[in-house]
């Protein structure tokens, strides 16, 4: 009998395998695939070295050359081979499929030379490297200057039958140069290091045997996106220009609003990977000395592998990152850049970022649009007001509408406190919990608004709230008054004109929600105590964040409220800068005559 039950559970367990097998063979590959990283801590390479002699390995070079090639070399060889090998080991050109390295025969002084270009595809001009680079050295013109097999007669006199001329012997370099002038930009380069950063953004490089020197031709041509409206900070009146990805483009627009030599650009690389190039941009006649070289030295002094935004250089040059409260002004605005440069502030623009750098930068600062400086001064004090307001709500509005539920319910009205507490009566949540649930919705729907695709961003924004709103006030949730708390909140955070600022606001809003909770206007109070101390504290090179005001400047136009524009006279003091007065005391002389007086003789 026991034999029987063994012999059936061995064969229903035979089955069962079967069946497994069967389905398993159906729905999966017989044949497993895995792959698993390998364990490289042991094994980092620390130096250069090790990836030539890999590369050297691949390309099969000769014994000879393999002796200099597994080194770094800053100098360029004389020798046409030893540097069209170099080059082939630093590009890995057995891999990389867009380093293209040209190689042709030039004709000089009857001589035929062996010649080579490197450049990146897709980063260059095809056409201007054909008709102004390859034409003038491989075939022979008129414009060359030294086309043929006899030196340059300088100057020839005459003296007692003797013929005395001066000869300048042929210079392959001089020659090279002068059929190179129609391009737009040659440079001579001994080091491979400045060569390499200039082919990466965009040149190209040209080699010649028996010289050791390398011509550095600017000939970019990649696409770029061409100048358009600002995105994010709209105005009415005022120019309607942004910045882009490209550098150059964004330093000519800032050279066509600031008409003036004393304007100085300088590039500085960043990143020892990326090498990004970043535009220090000044008024040499106007901007403190010691604050440019303060920035230059903040940003010489960054070792990091790469540098990708102007975001990220905002957070490696701050002076302080801990509160998380914007210490540097970003923009997509030329005019608003030329605006705080002729303050005596430092633009630093970052390649490949639309935005650019204001600094040192202030409260104040974050509170001003560019449309103040287009209208009438009775209506941009009115708008700053209200940015102020808007600041405020956004801040405290929350927390005080919970310390007064909560804690001090006597300072309402005796209707208004009845239609609060009638309207939270079915609700089942403590107000904390009602105002959390709210604004963390409220952040979820901004956030989603932004990262899904742009024909259906604005209708999650609206349809989403309403929805979200009615509903969460039909399942009594949360009462009705909350709904209307958020949405002032919300709304006055949009009157922040810059958005990190207002970011910070938000994220601090929490902080006072918090508070308002746990001690009512007491927790408020010490909350504005600690976050005025935290901003009086901080500063943005050197700059008081809260300055004219913390400590106390000569205002003289630079206040929180602006004067008329005929009044600014001064520069803000609190930046330093070289030259104090922007304008003369009286700037419409059309109204007086030479005398002092005006029209009427008064």
């Amino acid at each position: 009998m026991n034999n029987t039950n063994n012999s059936t559970n061995t064969n229903d367990v035979g089955m069962f395998s079967k069946i497994k097998k069967y389905f398993h063979d159906l729905f999966y590959e017989n044949d497993s695939y895995d792959f698993t990283l390998p364990n490289t801590t042991n094994s980092i390479v620390t130096d250069d070295s090790s990836a030539y002699n890999t590369s050297n390995r691949i390309l099969n070079l000769e014994n000879e050359t393999l002796d200099v090639l597994s080194t770094k070399n800053d100098k360029v060889f004389p020798s046409i081979d030893v540097n069209l090998d170099y080059m082939k080991v630093r590009y890995n050109s057995m891999i990389n499929s867009d380093v293209i390295i040209r190689e042709f025969i030039l004709n000089a002084r009857g001589k035929q030379y062996k010649a080579f270009l490197v450049y990146v595809d897709g980063m260059t001009d095809q056409e201007i490297m054909n008709n102004y680079i390859l034409k003038p050295l491989m075939l022979r013109n008129s414009t060359n200057i030294f086309d043929g097999d006899q030196n340059r007669v300088i100057s020839e006199v005459k003296t007692n039958n003797i013929t005395v001329r001066k000869v300048k012997k042929f210079d392959m370099v001089e020659y090279l140069f002068n059929c190179l002038i129609p391009q737009n930009t040659v440079k001579k380069v001994e080091d491979f290091e400045k060569l390499f950063s200039d082919i990466n953004a965009g040149n190209c490089g040209l080699f010649v045997d028996t010289i050791n020197i390398a011509f550095d031709i600017d000939i970019k041509g990649f696409q770029q996106r061409s100048i358009d409206s600002p995105n994010n900070e709209i105005v009415i009146k005022g120019s309607q220009e942004a910045f882009v990805e490209n550098l150059r483009t964004n330093t000519s627009l800032l050279r066509r609003i600031v008409n003036n030599e004393n304007l100085i650009i300088e590039n500085v690389e960043v990143g020892k990977v990326t090498k990004t190039k970043c535009a220090v941009c000044y008024l040499q006649n106007i901007t403190n000395l010691d604050l440019v070289a303060e920035v230059k030295y903040r940003l010489n002094n960054l070792a990091i592998d790469s540098l990708l935004s102007a975001g990220q250089l905002e957070q490696l040059i701050s002076d302080s990152n801990e509160f998380g409260i914007p210490e540097t002004m970003s923009t997509e605005r030329p005019d608003k850049c030329a605006k705080y440069m002729l303050q005596g502030r430092i633009i630093v623009i970052v390649n490949g970022t639309p935005y650019a750098l204001i600094l040192p930068a202030t409260l104040i600062d974050f509170m001003t649009s560019p449309e103040d400086t287009n209208l009438k001064v009775n209506f941009s004090n009115f708008l700053r007001g209200i940015r102020f307001l808007g600041a405020f709500l956004t801040l405290l509005l929350p927390g005080i509408y919970i310390a007064i539920t909560s804690f001090h319910q006597e300072i309402l009205p005796t209707e208004l406190l009845f239609s609060i507490l009638a309207s939270r009566e079915n609700v089942p949540f403590p107000v904390i919990v009602e105002i959390l649930i709210m604004e963390i919705s409220f952040e979820l729907i901004r956030e989603a608004g932004l990262r899904v695709p742009s024909p259906i961003g604005p209708t999650i924004g609206i349809v989403g709230a309403l929805v979200l709103g009615q509903a969460a006030v039909s399942a009594s949730i949360v009462s009705p008054i909350l709904i209307i708390i958020v949405a002032i909140t919300g709304i006055a955070s949009f009157t922040i004109p810059d958005f990190s600022f207002g970011f910070h606001l938000r994220y601090f809003r929490f902080v006072f929600i918090l508070l308002g909770y746990m001690a009512g206007f007491l927790g408020i109070g010490i909350g504005i105590f600690v976050y005025i101390s935290i901003l009086c504290s901080l500063k943005s090179f050197g700059v008081s964040f809260t300055a004219p005001l913390a400590p106390l400047s000569n205002l003289k136009g630079n206040g929180y409220f602006l004067p008329p524009v005929w009044k600014r006279e001064y520069r803000p003091s609190y930046v330093a800068p070289q030259k104090m007065k922007r304008e003369e005391k009286i700037s419409m002389k059309w109204k007086y005559d030479s005398f002092g007086g005006d029209k009427n003789g008064k």
